[in-house]
């Protein structure tokens, strides 16, 4: 099917609409009964703001959350979805979003601004023909990354590189431990790690998923939950409750975990005991920051890094890949064009 934007006239006047992925109303139990594939308003532009036509979008996780209705009030649908994108302003400047929209008073660490949000949760989403943002979330695009690629950097790149770089204290030449194989976040964890000089490791459910993470990069690759060779510096989890006990278990004394995601639901045992005599500690990690964002840009062109891109599928096809994304059969990002 062909879409294309339009004028619909109504007896207040006329409007402009686009073609638009969203959540219609919160669907808890089933996420994707809340997927519709259609139409919605053209946005406006407010002052400050820039308006982005996409070429591209990621898929995450969080998208399944809003479709479910986690992080957003029920007012605040139909939602666009997605988060991540790449595209070109109006003057032809191709540009990569940064997803955290704060209040432009706050300085310093916007992840850290009480009143921050994401696309999608207040503002609608990239999931469309059009997204507008602040004038500072949209970034240059670097040339030799394709809109496909720098799509990918905004959510999950960036959440890995602020695990890796800015919370974790690692240093070259340590051992990290990267929970789940074929993520968008655990890719990126990989490549990032490798390029920077940790020994990667990572458990996979498949062989297949842990032969992708030996492919990117990782030293080794194992069963979940599997006993590993000797204990590790640092765990990076996004799982949650189906890997916390081996993600414990498996560090050094004084070791670190940092947390960016519970995709299987929260730990069922906090493994106190352990965590006070090993004297672990944990960290939770959010985003990124654009200077972060700007940084992780830079460290991809010098060290020749691009994500791994699972799929591409146009933005009518959005379902299947969030059917996929559901399912766990994911190997490396998903991406949607227009």
């Amino acid at each position: 099917m062909t879409w294309f934007t339009a004028q619909v006239s109504l007896p207040l006047g006329k409007f402009r609409v686009m073609f638009a992925v969203y959540a219609a109303e919160p669907s808890p139990e089933d996420p994707i009964a809340a997927l519709r594939v259609g139409e919605r308003p053209e946005p406006e532009v407010p002052d400050g703001w820039v308006r982005v036509a996409v070429r591209a979008a990621s898929l995450n996780m969080h998208d399944l959350w809003t479709l479910r209705g986690v992080g957003i009030k029920a007012d605040r649908f139909p939602m666009t979805l997605g988060c991540d994108g790449a595209g070109v302003l109006d003057d032809g400047t191709e540009v990569v979003l940064h997803s955290v929209i704060g209040d432009p008073a706050w300085s310093g660490d916007e992840t850290l601004d009480p009143g921050r949000t994401l696309l999608t949760e207040k503002y609608q989403g990239t999931f469309a023909d059009h997204v507008v943002v602040p004038a500072r979330n949209a970034l240059p695009k670097p040339a030799d990354l394709s809109f496909e690629e720098a799509a990918c950097m905004g959510t999950a790149w960036l959440t890995a590189y602020r695990m890796l770089f800015v919370k974790s204290g690692l240093r070259p030449g340590q051992t990290m431990l990267v929970q789940g194989a074929s993520g968008g976040v655990s890719t990126a964890l990989v490549q990032l790690g490798r390029a920077a000089g940790f020994r990667v490791w990572v458990t996979g459910r498949t062989e297949e998923k842990r032969a992708l993470a030996e492919a990117l990069g990782a030293h080794a690759a194992f069963e979940t939950g599997a006993r590993l060779p000797e204990r590790v510096d640092a765990v990076f989890e996004t799982v949650g409750r189906a890997t916390w006990s081996h993600s414990m278990k498996s560090l050094k004394p004084g070791g670190i975990v940092v947390v960016s995601g519970a995709t299987s639901g929260d730990a069922t045992a906090a493994e106190l005991q352990r965590l006070f005599f090993l004297q672990l500690r944990v960290v939770g990690s959010t985003m990124g920051t654009r200077a972060e964002l700007g940084d992780l840009l830079a460290f991809c062109a010098l060290n020749g890094l691009r994500p791994r891109i699972g799929s591409v599928l146009p933005m009518e096809r959005a379902e299947e890949g969030l059917r996929a994304m559901l399912d766990g059969e994911t190997a490396g990002k998903i991406v949607f064009t227009r």
